[in-house]
């Protein structure tokens, strides 16, 4: 292994103003020097062996959590599809596609909204992720009915 490393290494330093791919390969297999540790270190080696026995397990659990996001996927599809809505003129006085193009605005859906299951997924994972969960928060309160604008 450390020979393969010194060779990618060699090989990488003589050809340093060239632009290969291969090269770049060759680079990334830099980052499995720390493997060789394993070899020696019994406790690691018994850490990463029970890491790898828990995938099947771990696969397990995410499928249970996707069946579990895809029937919420499905009551946000039922409960608010169409309703995220606005326009990007003023999204608090025209309220209508009519409304906002007559005054010279485009009419836009949010980004995480529940129009079909998969974008009502990503919008799940969002919230769940703790990240932008208060935008989409607000929006959701500010919706109104089906190709309604916010109020």
């Amino acid at each position: 292994m450390d020979f393969f490393i010194v060779m990618t290494s060699i090989i990488d330093m003589s050809l340093d103003g060239l632009e290969i791919k291969f090269i770049k390969i060759l680079r990334m297999l830099r980052a499995l020097r720390p493997l060789r540790f394993l070899s020696s270190n019994v406790e690691l080696k018994l850490l990463v062996n029970a890491l790898i026995s828990s995938l099947g397990g771990l696969f397990n659990v995410l499928i249970v959590l996707l069946v579990v996001f895809l029937i919420y996927s499905i009551v946000g599809v039922s409960l608010y599809s169409g309703k995220f809505f606005y326009c990007s003129d003023d999204m608090y006085q025209l309220h209508t596609q009519q409304e906002c193009e007559f005054a010279g605005g485009k009419w836009n859906v949010w980004d995480h909204n529940f129009d079909n299951a998969i974008r009502g997924l990503i919008s799940l994972y969002v919230v769940s992720s703790l990240e932008g969960w208060p935008d989409i928060m607000l929006q959701a309160i500010d919706i109104t009915d089906v190709d309604q604008g916010p109020k």
